[in-house]
């Protein structure tokens, strides 16, 4: 596959050119090695059909380099020879997206890279290898529960740690994970956790107490601008009370804290530096999950079954997640549903698969900075301007494709607070009763992320409508807490309605209270204070819906819209459930073995 990255190396230094005219030493230069490997390559590609090469005697004097076959087909030769080479995968996809055009590819590779996706079994020393493989869009930078910030992160983290509790079936339901039992004293601030004797690490090292204090101590440590930050800041102390456990003291009572403990961030790492004996921690991540990891990049993750893990094996053996960056939608007509699991199919694709809701819906909306001096300080100016982005009233539709696999295509983010939240119900804000005479020639700031992008420029173009000028500002998760928020005018965020809504509402009004009128802040501060000290989920249910309420009626809040979260599947996937975000949980995927 050597050989192939260096022919579309050279084709990508010299264009669309069909021939060029061309010495020794200029191709040494683009291939990086001597004038005697270059005669070597060249013999190569023009065995394979690849080239034809006149060479011109005498120094300086150039020769004839003559250009047989596509790039692209070049590329889908390098690919397809990857497929049978687990080991080539990554470096073959790395290739092409460093010596060629990946739009100019994507119709090429695609049917080959569907053949690669999707189940496979194989036969390996008597034993049946299931192995998924899934493409995915969003790149692994990390799967550390500190610093991820994307759902394919968190997606891929939940396989490899856990937690000391996990949601049960039931939205409500909390059940042990790496705790078997637990109590809190009449304050509700003393917690104590009893762990599952020899729960195995990765590594073969039993997990013990300690393991629970170094996870939790890396959180609080630096719990500013961290999603769920307003949990962590209420953890005063963590503490071994012996190898199997482990104490957790509040400064207040604060009744989200156990769904706090089911999220990934609350997962639960080996200490450092003693119990990792493979290496450093972020290169091979270790944990007690159902699945370990054999490989990590930000090209591909491979997963494989631990089977040793305190719930029960899962059921396939090897998982291969592999980063796409195109978009890669099977059709029901030509691929064959080789992905097996599709997120929020298209109306064509369902006709022979099983269709499932997995209780997440997608919602993106918009809230105006008020704290900023500006028009928008007028209530009758943001009225008009959200009536402008009324969904009823535009012909368009929202953005916000769907992937594959995994999440839909929309709420990318997790760990940004304000950025990937949930909701309570509501409808959008009613348009204003006045006239937006007074919008043209307004210049408009809006902050969002990269993920976000397409949506933004949405909204941007519904205000050029009525003579809005807007400029898009989007910054990476992790700076979207800082300044660029604050000195923008309209801020985006997405919304996931999962499981950890509370959680997510929580963390999004603490957000918005940082840049609405005194009045409203205080409001909402006060409501929050109400609803972390509330008993009952249906109680802060309530409490949130009218704190949104109260949003919509100042015209601080304008819904753009929400999306179900479905999936569809091939009948031969057995097995399917979704965990709290809505992703499919691999641990239960199972195929049936033909007779």
């Amino acid at each position: 596959m050597k050989l192939h990255g260096q022919y579309m190396r050279v084709r990508a230094h010299y264009g669309s050119a069909d021939e060029v005219s061309i010495t020794l030493d200029e191709l040494a230069e683009v291939l990086g090695c001597t004038h005697r490997n270059v005669l070597n390559i060249l013999g190569k590609m023009a065995g394979n059909g690849w080239v034809a090469w006149t060479p011109s005697r005498g120094r300086g004097r150039r020769s004839l380099l003559r250009f047989l076959t596509p790039r692209d087909d070049v590329a889908v030769q390098s690919m397809m020879q990857a497929m049978g080479r687990r080991d080539a995968v990554s470096a073959a996809m790395e290739d092409i997206r460093s010596h060629a055009g990946v739009s100019a590819l994507q119709n090429s590779l695609q049917s080959w890279l569907l053949a690669y996706s999707g189940h496979h079994a194989e036969m390996r020393r008597d034993r049946i290898i299931d192995t998924l493989r899934l493409p995915i869009r969003q790149p692994l930078h990390t799967i550390d529960p500190l610093h991820m910030n994307l759902l394919a992160e968190s997606f891929v983290s939940s396989h490899v740690y856990d937690g000391l509790v996990r949601r049960g079936a039931g939205g409500e339901e909390i059940v042990p994970g790496i705790a078997h039992a637990w109590e809190t004293d009449e304050t509700r601030t003393i917690w104590t956790f009893y762990l599952r004797k020899e729960v195995l690490l990765h590594n073969g090292a039993i997990l013990d107490a300690s393991d629970v204090v170094y996870s939790f101590s890396r959180l609080t440590r630096t719990p500013q601008g961290r999603l769920y930050s307003f949990i962590l800041r209420d953890i005063v102390e963590v503490t071994a009370l012996n190898p199997l456990t482990v104490g957790i003291r509040l400064k207040a009572p604060n009744e989200l804290f156990l769904s706090f403990l089911c999220t990934s961030r609350a997962a639960v790492v080996p200490r450092e530096p003693e119990r990792i004996r493979e290496g450093r921690f972020a290169q091979k991540p270790v944990g007690t999950g159902p699945f370990k990891i054999a490989e990590l990049n930000e090209r591909m993750c491979v997963l494989e079954a631990f089977p040793y893990y305190f719930q029960g094996r899962a059921q396939l053996d090897r998982v291969e997640i592999l980063h796409v960056p195109w978009d890669m939608e099977p059709s029901a007509a030509d691929s064959g549903f080789p992905f097996h699991i599709i997120q929020n199919p298209r109306p064509e694709e369902s006709a022979s698969l099983s269709r499932i809701h997995t209780e997440t819906s997608v919602r993106k909306f918009i809230t105006c900075n008020t704290k900023k001096a500006g028009p928008l300080s007028d209530p009758a100016v943001r009225a008009d301007i959200l009536s402008c982005l009324d969904r009823a009233n535009e012909p368009d539709k929202g953005p916000g494709a769907p992937g594959p696999f995994g999440a839909p295509g929309a709420p990318d983010t997790d760990g940004v607070p304000g950025a990937s939240i949930a909701f309570g119900p509501s409808g959008s804000c009613p348009p204003s009763a006045g006239t937006t005479a007074s919008l043209p020639g307004l210049s408009l700031r809006i902050a969002t992320i990269p993920q976000y992008a397409a949506d933004a420029e949405l909204v941007a173009a519904r205000l050029e409508r009525s003579g809005v000028s807007a400029a898009i500002v989007s910054v990476p998760p992790e700076e979207f807490k800082g300044p660029v928020r604050m000195e923008a005018d309209l801020i985006l965020f997405s919304l996931v309605r999962d499981r950890d809504e509370q959680l997510r509402l929580f963390d999004l009004y603490q957000t918005l209270a940082e840049h609405v009128t005194p009045q409203i802040r205080a409001e909402i501060e006060a409501g929050l204070h109400l609803i972390v000290r509330e008993s009952c989920h249906a109680a802060r249910a309530e409490a949130f819906r009218r704190i949104e309420d109260r949003l919509i009626e100042e015209r601080e809040l304008h819904i753009l819209y929400e999306k179900p979260v479905e999936t569809a599947y091939l009948p031969s996937v057995r097995g399917v459930r979704f965990n709290s975000q809505g992703w499919i949980d691999l641990r239960h995927v199972w195929f049936p073995q033909p007779c």
